[in-house]
């Protein structure tokens, strides 16, 4: 079954891109194949300069780590680790040096209002506090775009509304890249651009 139908899309660095759609209408298929957790069977799909088919498991590992952060409806945070130490873990898998490391984490913690969480588990987090943490992991090794599904369907109004600002002030500090899939109109329409997909197409565009 064929789920996505010439999808031609470039996003630009520092470009915050929100996709919606009803279900089924291809989202979520989309966001795991510019992910790199699922492979098109045709096409190319080019992230920092790299078509990422062309790359074996082990590369492909290592390229997703350094070039891509996720940020999911629900933060899949380790339950036996602390903030600190979730947020950390995507740069000890990049093999940064401990101090390198460590020193990201806590002005990332710091940068996202965290600063009295790091040592706290995630049970002990709320919500919003959850995904911020979330966010900083997706950050941690400077990736060339964060892919996010569904982000604040989770959460709380107050929390969303926090959220959602989150995203373009990580956009105007850092210059990050964002691809957003949503049900949501408020944060669909705060995104540079906001496409539209129906039956595995994008069929609409506006842009802010």
């Amino acid at each position: 079954m064929q789920v996505l139908k010439g999808i031609d899309l470039s996003v630009k660095k520092g470009e915050v891109i929100s996709i919606v759609g009803a279900s089924g209408a291809g989202k979520t298929t989309f966001l795991q194949i510019a992910g790199t957790l699922g492979k098109p069977d045709n096409g190319r799909v080019i992230i920092n300069g790299t078509d990422y088919r062309t790359l074996g498991d082990k590369e492909l590992a290592r390229f997703r780590n350094k070039n891509i952060g996720f940020v999911f409806q629900f933060h899949h945070l380790l339950p036996e680790f602390t903030a600190f130490e979730n947020i950390c873990i995507p740069a000890y898998i990049a093999r940064l040096p401990v101090d390198v490391a460590e020193g990201k984490a806590m002005k990332l913690i710091k940068f996202l209002g965290l600063d009295d969480r790091a040592g706290h588990k995630p049970k002990e987090l709320s919500g919003g506090e959850q995904q911020r943490v979330a966010v900083a992991r997706a950050l941690i090794n400077d990736p060339a775009v964060i892919l996010a599904d569904e982000p604040s369907g989770n959460l709380d109004s107050k929390n969303k509304n926090e959220l959602h600002r989150l995203f373009f002030s990580l956009r105007d500090k850092f210059g990050q890249t964002i691809v957003i899939v949503t049900h949501d109109p408020e944060l669909a329409g705060m995104a540079d651009r906001c496409l539209t997909m129906h039956d595995g197409k994008i069929v609409d565009e506006k842009i802010r």
